[in-house]
């Protein structure tokens, strides 16, 4: 077995153990892609600088279950192949099967695109940065794929030429969902997408219902649009309109990493810290009760907020239900994410995949996007 064999089996046996990784055939697909072959000119891991093809340790980290940055814009990621496990778990999520047209918003390094291309879908991946869509398209051929196929355009737009889509993966942190998209989508299609929620890109799973005597600008009458919850994550942001504010959004993240210096208010209220996941399903039901909610860096990491008016303060909530404190107002917002994160415990400590929210459009009036309204708890 090769070195580039024994570390896909050793990634699938990983995706396997963490959970995200379920379908035979996906793992296959795992098994057999070779990641490193979608990163020619190198990527930037967490933790290294750049690797290139030939350098120490390379190989080993294309097959880390990281995302991998492969593009900069004045110091900002523009582009990556995203964490092997967020893919396998939204490629599931979707149920992509042989024979599906699939629309890939997004193409990245061309690798997800190649794992579904595997599976027997039929993909159309379309990309706003040309340079990224040449790469992703160049590296599909070399790996052999013709399942898939990198197209330059608007993702906003879709790509009506291969139209009409059962799915639609959309692998950028959005604001809401386009319409076009869903007009492009056949009766019964789905949609993953990372969208915009109290400073994070969870993904969401978008479907459509008939709604009686309902309709809505830009999509057809009987239609009512809603969205559940999936996992956690976070995407680099698209921009244009599919990064459009509207009234309710939360608070843009705080960037800079001197946001606070926050002092503890309330202890802890668990022995054991959540995990990642967990906390981001604390984070989720947060921001769907609060409109402050959104991220900020503390503790040396970047965590849940409830942000003041003047974004230098507010209350931030640990992973161990502790509460901090910053800025002239601190005491009450802390005693506010105090409550909040004592509803969710009281709640049975929800997961994101219990939430629904119908969808509505706003955004940009002339190109308008469907974005969570209210949440609720199913089940």
């Amino acid at each position: 077995m090769t070195e580039g064999a024994a570390l896909r089996a050793r990634l699938v046996d990983l995706l396997r153990e963490d959970g995200g990784l379920t379908r035979d055939d996906l793992a296959r697909a795992f098994a057999t892609v070779p990641r490193e072959l979608f990163l020619a000119d190198g990527f930037h891991a967490h933790d290294t600088g750049l690797l290139r093809p030939g350098d120490e340790g390379f190989l080993a980290g294309a097959y880390r279950n990281d995302a991998l940055v492969t593009k900069f814009d004045d110091g900002r990621p523009v582009s990556s192949s995203s964490q092997p496990s967020l893919m396998a778990l939204m490629i599931e999520e979707l149920g992509v099967t042989a024979g599906m047209r699939v629309l890939e918003i997004g193409a990245g390094t061309g690798y997800n695109a190649a794992l579904m291309s595997a599976l027997g879908a039929e993909v159309t991946s379309v990309d706003v940065q040309p340079d990224v869509a040449a790469r992703a398209a160049a590296a599909l051929r070399a790996t052999g794929v013709t399942g898939a196929r990198v197209l330059v355009g608007d993702g906003y737009l879709g790509w009506p030429g291969g139209a009409p889509y059962d799915r639609v993966m959309v692998t950028v942190g959005v604001t809401g969902i386009s319409p076009h998209w869903l007009a492009q989508l056949v009766p019964g299609g789905q949609i993953v997408a990372p969208v915009a929620h109290a400073g994070n890109n969870p993904v969401l799973r978008v479907w459509t219902r008939p709604a009686e005597g309902r309709a809505e600008p830009g999509w057809p009458a009987q239609a009512e649009i809603w969205a559940g919850g999936v996992c956690g994550a976070g995407f680099m942001a698209a921009g244009g309109p599919l990064g459009a504010g509207y009234p309710w959004a939360h608070p843009a993240p705080v960037r800079t990493p001197d946001w606070a210096t926050p002092a503890p208010a309330e202890p802890a209220r668990w022995d054991r810290a959540l995990s990642g996941l967990r906390y981001h399903d604390l984070w989720f039901a947060v921001g769907t009760w609060d409109s402050r909610a959104t991220s900020a860096p503390f503790d040396g990491g970047t965590g849940c907020v409830l942000l003041d008016e003047t974004r230098a303060g507010g209350a931030a909530i640990r992973a161990d239900g502790a509460i901090l404190a910053a800025g002239g107002q601190g005491a009450t917002y802390a005693s506010d994410a105090g409550i909040l994160v004592d509803r969710w415990a009281d709640l049975g400590m929800p997961g994101i995949e219990r939430w629904r929210a119908t969808l509505v459009l706003a955004g940009d009036p002339r190109e308008p996007v469907y974005v969570p309204r209210t949440w609720s708890l199913a089940g």
